[in-house]
């Protein structure tokens, strides 16, 4: 069923993606929940902030799909293999790799790494009080 999925992701898309993902603040509520539907419209709402059209499902699909490719990528390359790679990797294991070995030891302070861009989606209630 080629309508389940929808149209293929492009490169930017994915970009925005991970991009969106990267946030802190997006991470730390993915990390604790199995029923996400509220945070991946989020992430949804925050794409359309780039014109990108795209629902929660759509949102959520491509985040496991990217995830799983990014276990079973960087499982290969524990083992010694390099013949598995994949397009988003680095982007990828800057979100996921300190999260599967330092989930108890949580750094606020690598927010200077990245591009200012990516921290624009800061939300009022963030601000006041």
């Amino acid at each position: 069923v080629a309508n389940e999925g929808g149209k293929h992701w492009t490169v930017n898309e994915v970009r925005a993606l991970i991009c969106v993902w990267s946030d802190k603040n997006i991470q730390q509520q993915l990390e604790g929940t199995v029923r996400n539907k509220r945070i991946f419209e989020q992430v949804a709402a925050r794409l359309q902030k780039f014109g990108i059209d795209r629902d929660w499902k759509q949102c959520r699909t491509k985040y496991k799909n990217l995830k799983h490719e990014y276990k079973s990528v960087k499982s290969a390359q524990d083992s010694g293999s390099t013949i598995k790679s994949m397009k988003f990797f680095n982007e990828l294991d800057a979100i996921l790799g300190h999260c599967s070995m330092e989930q108890a030891s949580k750094s606020d302070n690598d927010e200077s790494e990245r591009p200012p861009e990516w921290t624009e989606g800061k939300s009022e209630k963030d601000s006041i009080g």
